[in-house]
């Protein structure tokens, strides 16, 4: 995530931006779509060995992340306040 960034690593910060916009304004279902896309991306350009190694594992850490705080993170899940 340098100065210089190849087009693969350009794609997958587009989505993740679309990610933070949607968990900041509270879009839960939308935010769940960008982190499925985030992950079938970033699984598909690590079979495809289009990630460098050092590359490979910052975005792994940053899906891990969003994995962990979108756990959980879904209109569905959302307990209504008067019960």
């Amino acid at each position: 995530m340098g100065l210089f960034k190849s087009s693969y690593e350009k794609d997958m910060d587009a989505v993740i931006k679309r990610l933070q916009m949607n968990l900041s304004n509270n879009y839960k279902d939308a935010a769940q779509d960008n982190l499925k896309e985030f992950e079938s991306l970033f699984d598909k350009l690590v079979s495809e060995g289009k990630l460098k190694e050092k590359t490979k594992a910052q975005y792994e850490k940053i899906l891990d992340e969003y994995r962990e705080k979108l756990k959980g993170y879904a209109h569905k899940d959302q307990k209504p306040y008067w019960t």
